[in-house]
């Protein structure tokens, strides 16, 4: 019953900070999605009710609303960014389901955009009127001591879990050799931007090579196991953007769209901030409860791995195969634009969906963890709920 019929996916290509994107804002990023999406579905930008999109790293504003007015988008269409971190781009999209099941639109378009390239430089302003301090990373918990650098966060997860560095350096190269074996089929998701047309950071990994790449961050576990984290272990730093055009049954009927999939729901959940990874695994097992569907039978599953132990871990948790996730190679061979992320996870399941063949429902799943200790996961179907 509460289903909500999807119009057009499409996202960006995604290259680290520094790349083929690095001059892009938001919004030019996420401009060119909406003329696509515009464009799929047949509608005018006189159709669309409101704009939802997720970033993390704009630093106050409303690139949502700059996103619109560079869209051509009407000025009356009102325009909400939210800042869920990694699960923003997810949990926008839930939000715009809920403008759409309220009554309060009836198309919306949602996503997430980020221009980590272009992030601003954040300062710490001194309470005792001295020079201001230079940041990296906010906080986000009170409590400094369960507050840890994402990096040192991931690596503690490894030696608690016990995941040694080759495991993670294996699943690693798989995800690369997965993505660059699916670049021919990434191609119809992606809005080519700036002149690159295909996810920039993929590459060959011989195992032997990165056997001896440095460890980015060192530990062991207690029985002495090497956890280290590899470089091709952890999710560079992206650009990107990934956005939906949703619309309500009413709107659909009224205007002559076609569902070509349907969003079934989701669940957001909180867990322990000193081991946000481990969130992802919380709000799966969530969706499989809320959905009644068997993670293991689902046709599409997608986690964001920001880092190979939160892949690995994901897996061992709920008694699945690496192979079984991120068909075309994750985020770990991806990268990682932070706001963006969970969008094009979901982007990346409904590419999956839309391609098989035959009638039936076909099922999938986009799953992510943020800062903070937040895990969200969004369920969806190619085919009427």
């Amino acid at each position: 019953m509460n289903a909500m019929p999807i119009l057009a996916w499409a996202r960006t290509p995604v290259a680290p900070v520094g790349g083929a994107l690095a001059g892009c804002q938001p919004h030019e990023l996420a401009a060119p999605l909406v003329a696509r999406l515009l464009r799929d579905a047949g509608l005018a930008p006189s159709a669309v009710d409101a704009v939802v999109l997720g970033n993390a790293l704009g630093a106050g504003g409303n690139p949502a609303r700059v996103l619109a007015l560079a869209a051509g988008l009407p000025e009356q269409v009102p325009a909400i960014t939210l800042d869920s971190q990694c699960c923003a781009g997810l949990d926008a999209i839930t939000h715009a389901c809920g403008l759409l099941a309220l009554g309060q639109a009836q198309v919306v378009i949602a996503g997430g955009a980020e221009a980590w390239s272009r992030a601003p430089l954040r300062m710490h302003r001194p309470a005792d009127g001295g020079a201001p301090l230079a940041y990296e990373q906010p906080a986000f918990t009170p409590w400094p001591e369960r507050d840890p650098d994402m990096l040192q966060a991931a690596l503690g997860g490894a030696r608690r879990l016990g995941l040694p560095r080759a495991a993670q350096d294996g699943y690693a190269i798989a995800s690369h050799a997965r993505a660059l074996a699916a670049r021919e089929r990434l191609a119809a998701e992606i809005v080519p931007i700036n002149g690159l047309d295909h996810d920039a950071y993929p590459r060959a990994l011989r195992a032997e090579r990165v056997a001896r790449m440095p460890a980015v961050a060192a530990g062991r576990a207690g029985d002495g196991m090497d956890c280290s984290l590899s470089t091709v272990a952890v999710s560079p730093r992206a650009d990107g953007a990934a956005l939906l055009l949703l619309a309500s049954r009413q709107a659909c009927e009224r205007l002559g769209l076609r569902a070509r999939a349907h969003w079934c729901g989701s669940a957001s959940v909180g867990g322990a901030p000193d081991c946000p990874m481990l969130c992802a695994v919380d709000a799966a097992r969530a969706a499989a409860v809320r959905s009644g569907w068997r993670l293991d039978s689902l046709d599409a599953l997608e986690l964001h791995d920001a880092f190979a132990a939160q892949g690995l871990a994901f897996c061992d948790a709920l008694s699945l195969s690496p192979a079984a996730i991120n068909a075309g190679g994750g985020g770990l061979a991806r990268g990682h634009p932070i706001g963006a992320s969970g969008a094009i996870a979901l982007v990346r399941v409904l590419a999956q969906l839309s391609a098989m063949p035959g009638a039936g429902p076909r099922r999938g799943m986009a799953c992510i963890a943020g800062a903070g200790g937040l895990g969200t996961a969004t369920w969806v179907e190619a085919a009427p709920c």
